[in-house]
């Protein structure tokens, strides 16, 4: 259904009805609210997050970002202390009331800040999921490596060694190693939280190009505390202050000044963070 106008209060820009039907909207967030305890980390999130794009999230150090992340994923129900109000709509569906939370989760993959690698081989780091799935055949299995390794940008530099353990290769390739592991499980929805923290300048161009390709395939959402990796990579963005988001909108026309709260420049600027 197009609707004559897609917009909300926290959200500062608006998207009009053309651009609702050329895009199909893969993440719909309503009134999204976390709390721990009597805390609210995010209050009263409203926005749409359209298939095939990079979903930029910027903000400083305890502005929501992680507890927003952490809402998409069902993580509340590993946390008796967090709690969620509103709707989050993914393919149209309320993933409050999907029955089976796994079947989610193997549909969106997440890269965390720092690799979190598995006590096996790199081979196995990327096989775990499909092997969970039912996949045995060992000449798939190795197509399945093969490919998620190359799409890391990993591949060259592994592929003689697939038997060594993940946890002996450097931080960079660790990192490289996760995002592989993610796409093993052939996901809608990619999520990256700050995924450079702990990667050096050369590889996060590598994986940033990485990025761009996959936006083809599936819907990606970077958190990162880079503005300008926001600028480069992508369409659009949203600020996010003291647990609000501040407004949404599309990436350059942010980096340009065209803005409706002043503290979108300010923070885009360097003037705070």
């Amino acid at each position: 259904m197009v609707e004559t106008m897609l917009e909300s209060k926290s959200e500062g820009k608006s998207e009009t009805a053309s651009t609702a039907e050329q895009k199909k909207v893969k993440l719909d967030i309503s009134h999204l609210t976390v709390s721990y305890g009597n805390d609210a980390a995010i209050s009263d999130v409203n926005f749409k997050i359209f298939e095939n794009e990079i979903f930029g999230i910027i903000g400083p150090a305890n502005a929501g970002k992680t507890s927003f992340l952490k809402a998409l994923n069902l993580m509340n129900t590993f946390d008796a202390n967090m709690k969620v109000e509103g709707k989050i709509l993914f393919n149209d569906r309320d993933i409050h009331q999907l029955k089976n939370v796994y079947a989610l989760r193997s549909r969106i993959g997440v890269v965390f800040p720092l690799p979190v690698g598995l006590p096996m081989t790199i081979y196995e780091n990327v096989a775990l999921s499909p092997r969970l799935r039912g996949i045995k055949d060992k000449a798939t299995l190795d197509e399945i490596v093969q490919r998620c390794l190359q799409r890391s940008a990993l591949w060259d530099e592994v592929k003689d060694r697939l038997d060594s353990l993940g946890s002996l290769l450097s931080g960079g390739q660790q990192q490289r190693l996760t995002i592989a592991r993610a796409l093993s499980q052939e996901p809608e929805l990619l999520i990256l939280d700050e995924f450079s923290i702990a990667v050096d300048p050369v590889t996060t161009m590598r994986i940033e190009e990485v990025l761009k390709e996959l936006k083809n395939e599936m819907t990606i959402i970077l958190v990162t505390n880079l503005v300008q990796q926001a600028r480069r990579l992508a369409d659009r963005t949203a600020f996010f202050l003291e647990g609000k988001c501040i407004e949404t909108g599309d990436t350059e026309a942010l980096f340009n000044g065209q803005v409706e709260n002043s503290k979108t420049t300010d923070y885009i600027e360097g003037r705070f963070g």
